[in-house]
């Protein structure tokens, strides 16, 4: 309800609205994109390559809303971008410049976002030699020339979904990346449905087999809803002070720490890490590299089912860590609080807060980044070992709902900026 609440409300405001609208036209436009196929493709031999198990592409097709197996321009998706932002994002701990750059404000995230777009051009660029050379080269006609305009067109397609983000961010609701992610995921819902009515269909699955699993899906949104809004208020008391003849604080408030602080990036993060070794095997198709990879790591193979999970797992949680240590900071927070006079009850300001805080933060982290590993595990388990074809995987769902809520959460804030403005005015 409260869902629908906001974006009734959102839809009410005529500068809201029309970010919604620029919005969705961006979200067609991305998915008319990914229907339209590179040139010089053989359908037939595209066709036949997607025929039977595709375990080792799945994590490609993922993002890419199917747009992978189609081969179309935007075949790449955002996966470049994704990485690059992961690569810099590691370069802020590794290297003094970066992390310079990231203490330096609106300045420095400027230039962080320019190194983020050519380490992206650079990327897709990489990822379309290997796909144009690779595994795809049997459904490509003979030529070079042919070649070379699909490696500009795989490359300029994903330079284009990135600027696509960002006019998102810019001029529609934000969080532009990971709605085009979220479009991709949502699309493939349709092909999900139908696969599981043929399957009743013909007998393969029972209607009450059917009803239960929409009942446990229905469950874990819930349950995914509920951790990404779960919270921990920490109290915090601000000690009365006189200025002049007024006197200002005694007011209690406190700090949100949400149990999911990383949201979905976690989930992004890991999965994008999980396709490089599927890259370097598109570069060696028949190579035994290739087939290690299709055996040991895939989702569909045995027993790499087992070391796919076992590694999506310990990424998730890792991820879950790094990315709240660079967004969560306890020691500016307790030092802003010092300087404001603001205490937790029953800690000392200053260093003991900042180890309060950070203890805290620790336990929610391993609690959120679990809960997230199980979720995105569970149905990868119960698509190897039931008759259910969960084409979206529980990757696609937390995804899926975790962009939904922060999209809302934008709108939200959106409206209450708005509402600000106008008071203030």
């Amino acid at each position: 309800m409260d869902l629908l609440k906001t974006i009734r409300g959102a839809w009410r405001v005529k500068e809201v609205r029309r970010k919604i609208i620029f919005t969705m036209l961006m979200l067609v436009i991305f998915r008319i994109g990914s229907n339209i196929p590179v040139p010089g493709i053989k359908r037939t031999e595209l066709a036949a390559m997607f025929s039977g198990e595709t375990g080792l592409l799945d994590l490609f097709d993922l993002f890419s809303g199917g747009s992978f197996s189609k081969f179309t321009i935007f075949a790449l998706s955002i996966t470049p971008y994704i990485t690059a932002s992961i690569i810099v994002q590691l370069f802020t701990v590794a290297f003094p410049y970066f992390e310079r750059l990231a203490e330096e404000g609106a300045e420095g995230r400027k230039k962080m976002a320019s190194i983020t777009r050519y380490m992206t051009i650079v990327l897709a660029l990489v990822q379309a030699i290997a796909m144009t050379f690779g595994i795809f080269r049997n459904a490509i006609e003979s030529g070079f020339l042919t070649k070379l305009t699909i490696i500009v067109v795989l490359t300029a397609g994903t330079t284009f979904l990135m600027w696509l983000g960002e006019q998102i961010n810019e001029y529609g609701v934000g969080n532009g990346i990971s709605l085009l992610i979220f479009g991709g995921i949502v699309s493939r819902f349709p092909t999900m449905i139908r696969n599981m009515y043929v399957q009743v269909k013909e007998g393969a699955l029972s209607f009450v087999a059917v009803i239960a699993f929409i009942i446990v899906a229905v469950l874990v949104v819930m349950a995914i809803i509920e951790i990404q809004q779960g919270t921990r208020k920490i109290p915090v008391q601000y000690a009365k002070r006189v200025v002049g003849k007024k006197m200002y604080g005694g007011q209690s408030t406190h700090i949100p720490m949400k149990v999911n602080q990383a949201g979905v990036i976690p989930i992004i993060f890991a999965t994008s890490l999980l396709q490089f070794p599927v890259t370097l095997a598109m570069i060696w198709p028949n190579s035994g590299f290739a087939k290690w990879v299709g055996k040991y790591i895939s989702p569909n193979g045995n027993p790499g089912v087992w070391v796919y999970s076992v590694v999506n797992i310990l990424l998730i949680i890792a991820f879950t860590y790094f990315y709240t240590a660079i967004t969560f900071k306890p020691d500016e927070i307790a030092d802003n609080m010092r300087q404001s006079g603001g205490s937790v009850p029953g800690i000392r300001p200053g260093k003991d807060t900042q180890d309060y805080l950070h203890r805290v933060m620790n336990r929610l982290c391993l609690a959120g980044a679990l809960f997230l590993a199980v979720v995105a595990v569970a149905p990868t388990a119960i698509g190897a070992f039931t008759p259910f074809d969960l084409s979206f995987g529980g990757t696609s769902l937390l995804i899926a709902v975790g962009v939904a809520i922060e999209t809302v959460q934008q709108l939200e804030n959106q409206l209450l900026m708005r509402n600000y403005e106008g008071f203030l005015k």
